[in-house]
C-alpha cells in the first residue's frame, strides 16, 4: 500500500506491469464529537462524475443513482452516519476499469455534506483504492479536514493513460454552497 498526498498520483498496475481490471475507491470518515458526550452522525455522500476527452460530463454515480448507465461503475449505497474505523471506508465506488467505455477519459470523485454541515470537527477522512481482484489496498490518501469550513471536496480522479489508468489525489475543498453534485460539477470539471 502506498500512502499518497495531495497532488501525488499512482499507477493502477499489478506487480507484473499489467493494468488493474477492477478497483474500489472508498471514502471513510469519523463522526463529529459532541460538546458534552458521545458523537454526532455526519451524512457525507461520495459520488463520481464520468468525463469524456472534451471534459463534458457524460454520466454520474451517487447515492440516488448507484450504477453508471453501462454498469462499469457501481456505488455501495448511502451511509448516513459515518463513524467506524479509520481502516474501513463508509461508502465504496467500484470501477470495472476494463469495462469503462473508451469515450470516458477520466472519473472524478467528489464528496459533499448532505446535511450541509462543514467538514470542521470530523476527526478523520480518507480515500483509498483497493484492487478488487485480491482486496489489497493499493493507495491511501488522508484528507485534511481539521478546521475546514467547507461542505464538499474534489477528492481524486482516475484517468485513462493509453491502456492503463492512474489515480490522482486532488483534495480541493469547494467554497460556497456546494452541497449537491449539481453544484460541485463545474468545479470537478476543472480536474477532468
Amino acid at each position: 500500500m502506498q500512502l499518497i498526498k495531495k497532488g501525488q498520483s499512482v499507477d493502477l498496475i499489478k506487480k507484473d506491469g499489467g493494468g488493474l481490471s477492477e478497483v474500489a475507491v472508498g471514502l471513510g470518515w469519523g463522526k463529529k464529537p459532541r460538546l458534552l458526550w458521545g458523537s454526532k452522525d455526519v451524512d457525507l455522500d461520495a459520488s463520481c462524475i464520468l468525463y469524456n476527452s472534451s471534459k463534458e460530463a457524460v454520466d454520474v454515480v451517487f447515492y440516488k443513482k448507484l450504477s453508471s448507465q453501462d454498469g462499469s461503475i457501481i456505488h455501495s449505497g448511502d451511509d448516513r452516519g459515518g463513524g467506524g474505523s479509520e481502516q474501513e471506508p463508509n461508502e465504496v465506488i467500484s470501477v470495472f476499469l476494463n469495462k469503462v467505455p473508451e469515450n470516458i477519459q477520466s472519473i472524478v470523485f467528489v464528496v459533499n455534506s448532505f446535511s450541509g454541515e462543514t467538514f470542521s470537527g470530523i476527526p478523520f477522512a480518507f480515500c483509498n483504492v483497493t484492487d478488487s481482484t485480491n482486496n489489497k489496498e493499493t493507495a491511501r490518501y488522508n484528507l485534511s479536514t481539521d478546521g475546514v469550513d467547507y461542505k464538499s471536496f474534489i477528492i481524486a480522479k482516475v484517468q485513462r493513460q493509453g491502456n492503463l489508468w492512474k489515480f490522482h489525489a486532488i483534495g480541493e475543498p469547494c467554497s460556497g454552497r456546494q452541497q449537491t453534485l449539481e453544484h460541485i460539477e463545474p468545479l470537478a470539471r476543472r480536474h477532468a
